[in-house]
C-alpha cells in the first residue's frame, strides 16, 4: 500500500526525508578508469595524477571521495586496494559506480535574480522507478495531475530565436499553460530550449495566478554550482553566475521543479535521457477521465536542436499510439531540417 505524507511532513517532518531515502539514491564513481591513453601510475599521493589524469565517469582522480592517493583507495582493513583500471576496460554505470542514499534535496532558492525564485528539486539515480517519481511530484511535491503534458526539446548551447517566432512561443506556451493546466518538461539548464521555455513563461509571469508546473529533468553532473544544493530536505541558496571558462550549465530559474538525474558521472549529458522517457510514459498512463478511461496526453515540441532531436522524434513517432509533434519552424537546424523534409513528404508518408 502506497504510503502518503502530509504536507507537514513534506515542509520538514522526519517520515518524508525517511521515505525520501529510502526511495531514492545517488551514484559515485568508485571504481578509477582512466581516460588517458597512457595513464600516468606511480605511488600513491602522486600529485600528478590527482590533478591531471580524469577518469572515464569525468572526475579528475582525485575528486573521487574514496580516493587515497595516485593508484588506489584504501579497503575497510586499511589497506591499499588498486582499483585504476587499464584502459583496454571500458568504464559502465553498473561496473564502476555504488549507490547510496541521495544526499540533495529540499528547495532551491535562486540567488541574484530581480525576483524571488525557488524551486524543488530532487537528485536521484538514472534508474530510479517512474513509478516512485510521480508519486514524489503528486503526492511529496502536491502537484496536481496535468490534463496536458508538453515535453519541450531542442538545442542544449546557446542560439538566438527570431522575435516574431519567440513572441509565437511565448505565447503558446502562455495559452497551454493557463487553459489546460499543463506540465512543460525541459532539460533545466539556462542555456538553449530550455532558456527559451523560460523566457517565454517569465515574460506572462505577472499575468499568472499560480506557479507553472515546469520540470526540469537535467543530469546532476553537468550543473554548476552542484555542491550548493547538496542537503537533506534543506532550503538551498543557489548561486546563478558561470563560472569563467566553465563547461558545466547553471540551472534555470523560471523552472518550478527539477529531477536532477545521476548516474555517476560529471560534464556528461546522456544520464536524463531514459529516465525522461520513463517518466513521460508513466504519466500518459495515468487516467484523467476514468468513466472512458483517457490518459494524460503527451506532445512533444521541438525547438532547433541536433541529431540527438531527431532520433527522439522518431521515438515518439514509433510509439503505441504515436505522440504528436510540433516542430518550430525557423528556430535552426533539427527543427528547420525536419519541416523542410515534411513539406516534401507526399500524403501519404
Amino acid at each position: 500500500m502506497t504510503q502518503v505524507w502530509s504536507r507537514d511532513a513534506l515542509a520538514g517532518g522526519g517520515s518524508y526525508k525517511s521515505w525520501v531515502e529510502k526511495t531514492f539514491t545517488k551514484r559515485e564513481c568508485v571504481h578509477i578508469v582512466p581516460s588517458s591513453k597512457d595513464p600516468h601510475r606511480c605511488l600513491p599521493g602522486c600529485q600528478i595524477c590527482q590533478q591531471l589524469v580524469r577518469c572515464c565517469c569525468g572526475r579528475l582522480i582525485g575528486q573521487h571521495s574514496l580516493f587515497n592517493g595516485c593508484v588506489a583507495p584504501t579497503t575497510s582493513r586499511g589497506q591499499l586496494e588498486d582499483t585504476t583500471t587499464q584502459v583496454s576496460e571500458s568504464w559502465s554505470v553498473e561496473q564502476h559506480t555504488v549507490e547510496s542514499p541521495t544526499d540533495a534535496y529540499g528547495i532551491i532558492n535562486f540567488q541574484g535574480g530581480s525576483r524571488c525564485c525557488k524551486a524543488k528539486y530532487m537528485r536521484l539515480s538514472h534508474d530510479s522507478k517512474p513509478e516512485d517519481i510521480l508519486e514524489l511530484m503528486l503526492k511529496e511535491w502536491q502537484m496536481e495531475l496535468p490534463k496536458l503534458l508538453i515535453s519541450v526539446h531542442g538545442g542544449m548551447q546557446k542560439f538566438e530565436l527570431h522575435p516574431r517566432i519567440k513572441q509565437s512561443l511565448s505565447k503558446g506556451l502562455f495559452k497551454a499553460a493557463v487553459t489546460t493546466g499543463a506540465w512543460i518538461v525541459t532539460g533545466g539548464i539556462n542555456t538553449g530550449a530550455a532558456k527559451h521555455v523560460g523566457d517565454a513563461l517569465n515574460e506572462h509571469a505577472s499575468k499568472l495566478s499560480r506557479t507553472v508546473c515546469t520540470i526540469g529533468i537535467a543530469p546532476w553532473g553537468v550543473v554548476e554550482n552542484r555542491n550548493d544544493l547538496i542537503g537533506r530536505n534543506v532550503v538551498a541558496p543557489y548561486q546563478t553566475l558561470l563560472k569563467p571558462l566553465s563547461k558545466l550549465s547553471i540551472l534555470n530559474n523560471v523552472h518550478s521543479h527539477f529531477l536532477l538525474v545521476d548516474d555517476g558521472t560529471v560534464g556528461k549529458y546522456g544520464a536524463e535521457v531514459n529516465l525522461r522517457r520513463t517518466l513521460e510514459k508513466t504519466i500518459s498512463l495515468q487516467q484523467i477521465h476514468a468513466r472512458i478511461g483517457q490518459g494524460v496526453p503527451v506532445v512533444a515540441l521541438v525547438v532547433e536542436g541536433g541529431p540527438g532531436v531527431i532520433l527522439t522524434v522518431l521515438e515518439y513517432l514509433q510509439q503505441s499510439p504515436p505522440v504528436p509533434v510540433v516542430v518550430c519552424e525557423g528556430t535552426g537546424r533539427a527543427a528547420d531540417l525536419l519541416a523542410s523534409l515534411h513539406k516534401q513528404t507526399g500524403e501519404g508518408g
